[in-house]
């Protein structure tokens, strides 16, 4: 009796830490609408918290979520904070030298974003010559228009909501992001200062190949099982379900 209580023990002991095991925290910015934004009662809401509640229902594993400045969500992963990062993290050469990536999961332009009343007609290293552009740092957006427009001032920003307030409160000539974040802005009321110039062409050396989801060094079977998820969402028309809900286009891009 004695060794079947042990034996009962020992299983119940295994099916706790297999079910610990099959519990993924993944890590977001929640400052990045329409993406991934913390409301103001702390609920998590937006396309990429969509995408990662249906990759773990298809991975059947439990999903919890861990907020963190964007500045700082490298090394949080690297030390243990989180599992993955499901943050609209463009897929990059200089990112891969530090966590490696799944397949992408969405693909979407950058864009120019300016006051109503701006002067600018066009997006070129000369139109935008001694013009203030903000940007949020450590972005594949910053890199460009540091790397471009060289003869702008570059005004970078923690988060997208300073940049924001900046240019509406006439303190910048024009933001850079993406374009969907930008348009959900100015179709707000916060936005109604603004308007967007035009869309610019990505260059796969800075913008990188889409976003992905961002693991650890060496954990290739998490990227696998990710990929796998990803792709069958693709299949089953969840993927839709969540890009409508948020998007009049296909965000997986081509």
């Amino acid at each position: 009796m004695k060794k079947l209580l042990t034996l009962a023990a020992a299983a119940a002991f295994s099916l706790t830490a297999a079910a610990q095991a099959e519990t993924l925290r993944i890590g977001t910015e929640g400052a990045y609408p329409p993406f991934n934004n913390l409301t103001a009662d702390g609920k998590l809401e937006g396309f990429d918290v969509d995408i990662a509640k249906a990759l773990c229902e298809e991975m059947k594993v439990e999903c919890t979520f861990v907020t963190q400045d964007w500045d700082g969500i490298i090394p949080a992963l690297q030390a243990g904070k989180f599992d993955a990062i499901i943050a609209s993290m463009s897929i990059t050469d200089e990112r891969k030298k530090k966590v490696d990536f799944t397949e992408k999961y969405y693909n979407t332009p950058p864009a120019l974003a300016v006051p109503k009343d701006s002067d600018l007609t066009v997006i070129s290293k000369e139109a935008l010559s001694g013009k203030t552009i903000g940007a949020q740092g450590s972005t594949t957006h910053s890199n460009y228009a540091e790397a471009t427009w060289t003869d702008s001032d570059i005004r970078l920003y923690p988060t997208a909501d300073e940049y924001k307030l900046d240019v509406a409160n006439g303190r910048l000539d024009g933001v850079v992001d993406d374009v969907t974040v930008l348009e959900e802005w100015i179709n707000s009321d916060d936005g109604a200062c603004c308007k967007i110039l035009g869309t610019i062409t990505p260059v796969t050396e800075i913008h990188g190949e889409g976003a992905g989801i961002a693991i650890r060094k060496g954990e290739t079977e998490l990227a696998e099982r990710f990929n796998a998820a990803i792709k069958a969402i693709r299949a089953n028309g969840k993927y839709k379900e969540i890009n409508d809900k948020y998007f009049t286009f296909d965000a997986y891009g081509g």
